[in-house]
């Protein structure tokens, strides 16, 4: 008789660990730093280490997006990472404008360059008196080794560093808005611009990915897509009247700098995902920029409503697991709580006391047998599972060897997402997104009941 063997990925108990991750809720600060530069118009990335570090990172924004991800690299030999990259940096400079014709050249840094030391900002100047840099042509950097932060921080450091390099006060203030949206897909950018739209803000979004990772086919080439927030946009930042950080952690460094090097005042939000985030996204639009709320958007606000209400019976009470990214989180679990859900397990790799304390804020404090990890690794949540399951589990495409385990329903959200698509093109923030996050939830959860229910209970109807 043959027997089927099933992978087991974890027991219900293992000894304590105290300074030992096994898979880690997050990827490295290159990754987030690489996608934060994809947002910016005729910006190539380039990645300040080995080549291998440069086609991991460009290989897993490549199986999310399901697009081609350009970016460079110094492509460090043993002689570099004993030396320095200074001479293979000035090279790649060299080399990439003439060959590529970027009009920036967005650099970051990994765990190799910043072990042994290089200066950054040193290398950039000595290319740019040394005429390695044309005219009209920039470089910036970014310092994201991954030994620290995760994805999420490694683009938030990016953003800054574009607002740092290129962000000018000229003295003469505009009614401009300035929208950092944190790591959101393309199509929740688009998304974002068409709310500011239908309330008439005048707004530069830095970054915008839209229009660059989710792009037509067309059968051209493109090296440096349509998309993109211009260069001019970015050096607006100065004179705007105010900015919305959309996130702390992806958003917040970059709105801060703007408030201290310009005297852009920034207001920090969370990531408007659900209905009470994103009201309160379209509440500080409206008083920051001084407009009316569309009629358009009071009425998908009000279709959220109804959909709400009518799905209710199917989401009271339902217990639910979340993993990813801590702006994500904080709003995804304030909307589920929204939901009459019960957020039970909340885990994120990426480090920093602020996001226990703003989910508490949220959704109130953990209660007994409930787990928050901060960070924290999937398989640790995995033990929680096994011990005491959930109705649900959210999170990016890892969850799904959890999922299967424990049987548990399975909503991917978040990044990296690598066996579904999707994700890209249809937005989760805003008012729609919440319905399509409602959509998918409900969606799973009424699989498992069509599928575990008895012959007399199995409904046609809703």
């Amino acid at each position: 008789m043959a027997t089927e063997l099933y992978l087991k990925h974890t027991e219900a108990e293992s000894p304590p660990r105290t300074a030992l991750t096994i898979n880690p809720a997050k990827t490295c600060q290159p990754i987030g730093a690489m996608y934060a530069a994809l947002g910016v118009h005729r910006c190539l990335p380039h990645s300040h280490g080995s080549q291998g570090c440069c086609s991991y990172h460009r290989s897993t924004l490549t199986r999310h997006y399901k697009e081609p991800v350009m970016a460079a690299t110094s492509s460090f030999t043993e002689g570099s990472s004993v030396f320095g990259g200074q001479s293979n940096l000035l090279q790649a400079f060299n080399t990439i404008f003439t060959l590529y014709d970027p009009q920036i050249i967005a650099v970051h840094t990994t765990c190799l360059s910043e072990t042994i030391g290089d200066d950054l900002p040193q290398i950039i100047g000595k290319a740019t008196l040394e005429g390695k840099i044309p005219s009209g042509r920039f470089v910036l950097h970014a310092s994201t080794p991954s030994y620290i932060g995760s994805h999420a921080t490694g683009f938030g450091s990016m953003v800054r560093a574009f607002v740092d390099y290129f962000a000018e006060k000229t003295g003469k203030k505009t009614e401009t808005i300035g929208v950092f949206p944190g790591w959101v897909e393309p199509a929740d950018m688009a998304e974002l611009k068409r709310l500011l739209e239908s309330m008439e803000v005048p707004y530069v979004l830095l970054p915008d990915t839209s229009g660059v990772l989710d792009g037509p086919l067309t059968g051209r080439f493109e090296m440096y897509p349509e998309g993109g927030t211009k260069l001019e946009d970015i050096r607006r930042l100065g004179d705007a009247k105010a900015s919305v950080a959309l996130g702390p952690y992806c958003s917040g460094p970059a709105a801060k700098l703007l408030d201290t090097k310009c005297k852009v005042p920034c207001e920090m939000l969370d990531l408007p995902i659900g209905l009470a985030a994103t009201d309160r996204f379209i509440d500080t639009l409206r008083r920051v920029a001084g407009v009316a709320v569309s009629e358009t958007i009071v009425k998908e606000r009000g279709r959220l409503l109804d959909m709400m209400a009518d799905m209710h019976q199917y989401t009271y009470g339902k217990t639910v697991a979340l993993a990813g990214d801590p702006d994500q989180l904080c709003s995804l679990a304030e909307f589920l709580r929204d939901l009459d859900m019960k957020v039970k397990y909340v885990v994120t790799g990426t480090p920093g006391k602020a996001f226990d304390a703003r989910l508490t804020e949220l959704i109130g404090a953990a209660e007994e047998g409930d787990w928050r990890g901060a960070p924290g690794d999937l398989f640790a949540l995995h033990q929680k599972l096994k011990q005491d399951p959930t109705d649900l589990l959210i999170s990016n495409s890892y969850g799904k060897f959890i999922a299967r385990d424990e049987g548990i329903p399975f909503v991917r959200f978040g990044f990296p997402i690598m066996d579904r698509i999707g994700h890209a093109d249809f937005a989760c923030v805003g008012y729609r997104g919440a319905m399509r996050i409602m959509e998918k939830i409900l969606g799973v959860l009424m699989d498992r009941q069509d599928r575990d229910a008895p012959n007399e209970s199995f409904e046609l109807v809703m």
